[in-house]
């Protein structure tokens, strides 16, 4: 379920958060694997994982007593729209930046 962008675009303000969401595109992960490679208590890992499912950017199954997190791109998917008219902006001013600066190089 698609939460607004602003939720989105809030939950993957936190560094931590975008580290969690780049480890899913991975591939699911348990909370355990989630917090391994972070600085942080498991039940800090928890309210984090909590916050993207509240986005709508993970989703969880349990099996017994572990959490699987899976990544779900759909929310992703509305901040690239979101994005599209910036990138239509600067996409040709960045193409001829890269043309100046090989034509210098020659």
């Amino acid at each position: 379920m698609v939460k607004s962008l602003d939720d989105v675009l809030a939950a993957l303000a936190d560094p931590t958060r975008r580290a969690m969401v780049a480890r899913l595109a991975e591939g699911e992960a348990t909370v355990s694997e989630l917090a391994g490679p972070l600085p942080m208590s498991l039940p800090a890992v928890l309210k984090h994982v909590r916050v993207l499912e509240g986005a709508g950017l993970v989703r969880h199954r349990k099996e017994g007593r572990t959490r699987i997190c899976t990544l779900d791109p759909e929310p992703l998917a509305e901040v690239e729209d979101w994005l599209a008219p910036y990138r239509a902006f600067w996409e040709p001013r960045l193409d001829a930046l890269v043309e100046h600066f090989e034509r210098r190089g020659r």
